[in-house]
């Protein structure tokens, strides 16, 4: 059931996607009705979260059977004695579901509120609390301890400190405030702990702040089945070309069960030292990640000695993940965005940048692996059409284990090259209404099931190089 608005868009954005979603192929193939009626409940499905939490676990240090266990004891903590459950998922046994209750709609609004910024409600939304920063507005008695109504503010229109706020909001439960407004928005000191506590969302989803960090990664559904795809093994040498903030790489590496080497580059220094600091918590010592523009990564004379570090020479990785920057439009609950079309639309060239690197750094024989969280079909199916007609010794693959939809028409693939693709469709599902006794009458099937059509939009397509280039 829909209980938020769909996503809001810039008129030329929302016309860009809406042509992408009723081109020429899926029209002729849906009909102009249907094709609209999908586009419409997508961009509805955006705003809202995913029906579950997936969490990785790191099985370099702990069995799926004992995260699992600890994982029970934590929710009936956070949950007041709920006994909610985790499943581990049949074909991704490293991965673990939680399901989201809610929406919940008896939740009584208080006369204090809130006000938060989008991301900020976001987060909330997928089970965190909210921290000071993400505090737009207060209302003008609040102190430590009151009970407050958080609400989310889509628009961006509500100025810092206002002490009401009439504009468009969203309303996303209740909290208990750990400090005053007058803390909050003193300005004296920069504060970023914790602002409110969340008590009563309305979706509840368990909150993962210090809980179990060497034994899970916090990663959506077709997040961990991209590396799956990779299928990395002992002691080969892999690339993940884009890797902030490192949860690829670390279930690469953890896959390989530590042994090989696996290369992580991402061009922003304190995203590379992100990525240091998760191989160490989780106890991987074949990851070495470099501050590094993916783009330059390969070599491209022979004079200077870099001795393992990039650029690399041509030929040197055996697989290499390219989760590419993107516009980002698959993730959920996103109830805004802001960007031009100019910027929708900006990540097209760069990811044919990176992925011809890519290509010239893969071994003959080797696996590389594209991946986006968006949904647009320039990012994705364009993409792979690009790739087969740019590199002829780049073959499609079919990919297993095989959990996505397929490809979307409209890049000119066949149908076969399509169902070699997985594309991850937040509108393949109507909008699920789960509550405790929902849950308790659900087969494990039917829930597995829905994990894997209600996630984040994803798209991963996967190819083998032939010959060398």
């Amino acid at each position: 059931m829909s209980v938020f608005p769909k996503i809001s868009l810039r008129l030329e954005v929302e016309n860009y996607l809406k042509a992408g979603f009723m081109n020429k192929e899926i029209v002729s193939a849906l009909g102009k009705e249907a094709a609209e009626r999908k586009f419409e409940t997508l961009l509805n499905h955006l705003s809202h979260p995913p029906s579950f939490t997936t969490v990785r676990v790191n099985t370099h240090l702990a069995s799926v059977q004992h995260v699992k266990n600890l994982l029970l004891d934590e929710l009936q903590k956070q949950f007041n004695g709920l006994s909610v459950p985790v499943l581990q998922h049949p074909e991704l046994q490293d991965v673990l579901l939680i399901p989201v209750i809610g929406p919940r709609k008896n939740i009584r609004k208080q006369q204090c509120e809130a006000i938060v910024g989008a991301q900020c409600g976001n987060a909330v939304l997928r089970g965190a609390h909210v921290y000071v920063p993400g505090i737009v507005s207060a209302s003008k008695f609040m102190k430590a301890g009151d009970v407050i109504s958080v609400y989310s503010d889509i628009k961006g229109k509500c100025k810092r400190g206002a002490k009401e706020f009439d504009g468009t909001k969203v309303f996303l439960g209740n909290g208990i405030s750990e400090l005053s407004r007058k803390e909050i928005f003193s300005g004296l000191h920069e504060l970023k702990g914790v602002g409110i506590r969340m008590t009563e969302p309305v979706y509840l989803s368990p909150s993962f702040d210090k809980v179990l960090p060497s034994y899970i990664f916090l990663q959506n559904l077709p997040s961990a089945l991209a590396t799956h795809v990779l299928d990395p093994q002992p002691g080969e040498k892999i690339l993940d070309l884009c890797a902030a903030p490192g949860g690829k790489t670390t279930h690469i590496a953890a896959l390989m069960h530590d042994q090989g080497e696996v290369i992580a580059l991402d061009k922003i220094s304190n995203k590379v030292e992100k990525i240091k600091q998760n191989a160490l918590l989780l106890g991987l010592n074949s990851i070495r990640a470099f501050c590094f523009d993916g783009t330059k990564a390969l070599k491209l004379d022979m004079v200077k000695n870099t001795e393992g570090e990039p650029p690399f020479l041509p030929e040197s990785f055996d697989r290499i993940l390219l989760d590419a920057p993107c516009s980002g439009m698959g993730q959920r609950p996103n109830m805004a965005c802001s960007w031009t079309l100019k910027e929708v639309t900006s990540y097209q060239p760069l990811q044919r940048k990176l992925f011809t690197v890519a290509v010239k750094l893969l071994k003959p024989g080797g696996v590389l692996v594209y991946s986006t969280c968006t949904i647009t079909l320039a990012e994705n199916e364009e993409q792979v059409a690009w790739a087969l007609a740019t590199f002829p010794d780049l073959q499609l693959q079919p990919q297993e284990p095989r959990i996505g939809g397929e490809g979307m028409m409209g890049a000119g693939l066949s149908l076969e090259q399509l169902k070699q693709l997985q594309r991850f469709d937040p509108s393949a599902v109507p909008l699920q209404d789960t509550d405790m006794d929902s849950l308790r009458d659900a087969r494990i099937e039917d829930m597995v099931r829905l994990a894997n059509n209600d996630c984040i939009g994803f798209f991963i397509a996967k190819f083998v190089k032939c010959k060398s280039t």
